[in-house]
């Protein structure tokens, strides 16, 4: 296992966007100076009234439209809203004149700078003032230019229905609901993996006679299909660092275990065949560290066994050669029942330090690189129950570490977002949302953009 905003079906009402600042940027942003806030502020407001236009709030028929679609700022914590496309929200209110300069006060290049440091929660929005702005959302220019200057949010997608995804904003923890998925149900009941890479959220599994994975685009908000690997498989170890994700190991379509390796680049849509892993292996774990890759624990070895594998491998991607890294799983062995039996490692990095969650004590356990040891540090939030280790997400998501997951209850139950910072010292986990929803999570991805 590895594993959306809200609703974009939304007039902008720029009045109110001004009035509620917090809209425009999220509290855990870095300014460097208020100065873009203020520009972007006065500039907006300048846009109708440099095209001849009354305030919106004298506007009647744009206070219809108001009423109709509620601004995404005025939703309440906590509160579910259904994602739409930015041409669902821009409807027939497209003005027809020249506004490539976005806000013509200030210039095209000024109006980018201004519109990275916005929210993403309100780039739908933004997308329904005019053609101009909607096409640099659809882009994707906005999202490589924060890329670029480190301007980044962290949103949680989740399914814990097989044929539903949802998204949780842990900044103003709203829970999201994407478009439904248009497949079969042999992919419904298949065994999936997900990964999120760039402005995606890719989806892995198997159809009636072959591999399939469905690709999520915050960019249009729909799902499309027919993206292939070089090497189809499923039960892979991938890990994702900007628009750049590596997949290795796991099993062909005969259930044969693989040590091959690829590199998907988001940007360009390809794929690239790497250099093979020294071990076979599937079942396993994966993630970026110190600037390099790594694949952890496993079921594989040698072609004439299939053993728990207590090993990891690093894989340079300056060099490209795989290291063998001995004693960096940390799952133990457990002789009461087979190792297919037990989810793949539960394990995250948060500034560069690997983290994991030891399902079966309910801890947490931090990696010594140097020592090539594993410590407990902590507990984990004690709701948060799994089958062992299906069912319970833990994932990096920014600086923070957070675990998915609720009690197991007959029929629907709840489901928890706990979150715990490591620097702040020893785990004490923070309770950023909770929701009546299936507690079991089938798959889980953290996109950074």
């Amino acid at each position: 296992m590895n594993d959306t905003f809200p609703a974009v079906n939304e007039q902008l009402n720029l009045d109110d966007m001004l009035e509620d600042r917090s809209c425009l940027v999220p509290r855990d942003f870095t300014r460097e100076s208020n100065n873009w806030s203020a520009c972007m502020n006065y500039s907006l407001d300048m846009i109708e009234v440099q095209h001849g236009k009354r305030p919106l709030e004298n506007n009647p028929e744009d206070e219809v439209v108001q009423r109709k679609l509620p601004k995404l700022s005025d939703a309440r914590d906590g509160e579910e809203v259904v994602l739409a496309s930015p041409d669902d929200q821009a409807g027939d209110q497209r003005h027809d004149e020249d506004t490539s300069s976005l806000i013509p006060s200030i210039g095209r290049d000024n109006s980018v700078s201004s519109l990275i440091h916005c929210s993403r929660s309100d780039y739908g929005a933004i997308a329904s003032l005019n053609r101009s702005f909607r096409s640099l959302i659809r882009s994707g220019e906005l999202y490589r230019l924060r890329r670029q200057q480190g301007v980044v949010e962290h949103w949680v997608y989740f399914s814990c229905h097989l044929r539903q995804w949802e998204a949780f904003d842990p900044i103003r923890r709203r829970w999201m609901h994407l478009p439904s998925m248009n497949f079969n149900e042999c992919f419904v009941f298949s065994d999936k993996e997900s990964l999120a890479v760039g402005t995606e959220l890719l989806v892995f599994g198997k159809e009636i006679l072959s591999h399939v994975i469905y690709r999520y685009s915050i960019l249009t908000n729909s799902w499309s299909s027919g993206m292939e690997m070089n090497a189809p498989r499923c039960l892979f170890g991938s890990a994702s660092s900007g628009e750049i994700a590596i997949l290795a190991g796991g099993c062909d379509s005969l259930g044969n275990i693989l040590s091959s390796a690829e590199l998907y680049n988001s940007e360009t849509g390809t794929w690239k065949t790497l250099p093979s892993m020294n071990k076979r292996r599937k079942m396993c774990s994966a993630v970026f560290m110190d600037k390099k890759f790594y694949v952890i624990g496993g079921i594989g070895g040698t072609e004439s066994s299939n053993a728990l594998l207590t090993c990891g491998e690093e894989y340079d991607l300056k060099t490209e050669k795989w290291t063998e890294i001995s004693s960096m799983s940390p799952v133990r062995a457990r002789g009461d029942m087979p190792a297919t039996s037990e989810a793949p490692p539960l394990v995250a990095v948060v500034n560069n330090d690997l983290y994991a969650a030891d399902y079966a004590d309910m801890e947490v356990r931090k990696y010594d690189k140097q020592n090539r040891t594993w410590a407990t540090i902590g507990r984990l939030p004690e709701r948060a129950a799994s089958m062992n280790g299906w069912g319970l997400a833990f994932r990096a998501c920014g600086d923070r570490l957070i675990v998915i997951g609720g009690p197991r209850t007959m029929g629907e139950g709840h489901i928890e977002v706990n979150s715990w910072v490591p620097s702040e010292g020893p785990p004490q986990w923070n309770l950023l949302g909770r929701k009546r929803s299936g507690s079991f999570v089938y798959n889980c991805a953290v996109m950074g953009c």
